[in-house]
């Protein structure tokens, strides 16, 4: 496969959407892509289906602590769901098509809303560890240098040229979701903001967070964005979250360092709480 323009067909797609749905009994209408940390999601599927990754064709392989490596199809709260047990990442060496792969794979098989989740860095001051961010809107860096998963041909059988990305996470679902937030109690720590993509694996230098911070951004990672373009030239509604696992360093005599070890641990303390507010908006979803 090439570097250049779409490196996978409409029938290489078509082809893995046919096994996976040979392989399962239900058809799914909601997918869920598991952040670090993350993955205790499929606990609360019933009924569930579990297919490792490397048994799926063409799937790539997550190489990432905290990322199972795992496709489970079950019920959440009464819905058919696939969930990601982890996700791929730009800076584990795949080309951006291989990163996105599964969401045309979902979009084949059936799927029509997307939920995604992600451990992110907090940029905005008011934002504490714990926090939960729902995104309204994202800043795709990487692309201004040219890394976006619709670079090359397009498949007009997916979606047009020219994709429309200023209603790229639904408002509807954003409002059930606070809704969802509510009744649970978690208005506390439920926040609203803008988040802000790098292709990593470094994490932010101080200058590059202040700069990230005047663009705009609430949240910072190292994913998401590349599936949410893809979801949305598919036409599929989506919702996204951040977990807010650390504090961005935003001063030179800080003594704070990011590290991946505080992701997992944040992503554990609160993992409940998100499980529970995920599965609370999934049972509003008509």
């Amino acid at each position: 496969m090439s570097e250049r323009g779409c490196t996978y067909t409409y029938h290489e797609y078509k082809e893995t959407a046919d096994w996976l749905l040979a392989e399962i009994s239900i058809r799914p209408r909601i997918a869920v892509i598991c952040g670090s940390g993350l993955g205790g999601m499929v606990d609360l599927l019933n009924d569930k289906t579990i297919i490792p990754y490397e048994k799926i064709p063409r799937f790539p392989k997550s190489t990432v602590p905290g990322h199972a490596g795992k496709l489970v199809f079950g019920k959440l709260n009464g819905k058919l769901c696939i969930c990601m047990q982890g996700r791929f990442h730009f800076y584990e060496g795949y080309p951006i098509n291989e990163v996105t792969f599964p969401i045309r794979v979902f979009h084949l098989m059936g799927v029509e809303i997307l939920i995604v989740t992600n451990a992110a860095g907090g940029l905005n001051e008011e934002f504490q560890v714990g926090d939960i961010m729902f995104i309204n809107d994202h800043i795709n860096l990487p692309g201004f240098a040219g890394l976006n998963p619709l670079r090359g041909s397009n498949e007009e059988r997916f979606g047009v040229r020219f994709p429309c990305m200023s209603d790229a996470y639904d408002k509807t679902l954003r409002q059930m979701a606070l809704d969802s937030a509510q009744e649970l109690g978690y208005q506390d720590f439920v926040r609203d903001g803008v988040y802000c993509m790098l292709a990593g694996p470094s994490y932010e230098t101080v200058a590059e967070s202040r700069m990230l911070k005047i663009l705009g951004a609430d949240a910072v990672g190292m994913s998401t964005v590349p599936e949410v373009i893809l979801a949305r030239h598919c036409g599929m509604r989506v919702f996204g979250t951040s977990l807010i696992t650390n504090k961005v360093v935003m001063d030179y005599s800080s003594q704070e360092k990011a590290n991946h070890e505080e992701v997992l641990q944040t992503s554990k303390d609160r993992a409940q709480a998100l499980q529970s507010l995920i599965s609370n908006f999934v049972g509003k979803i008509d």
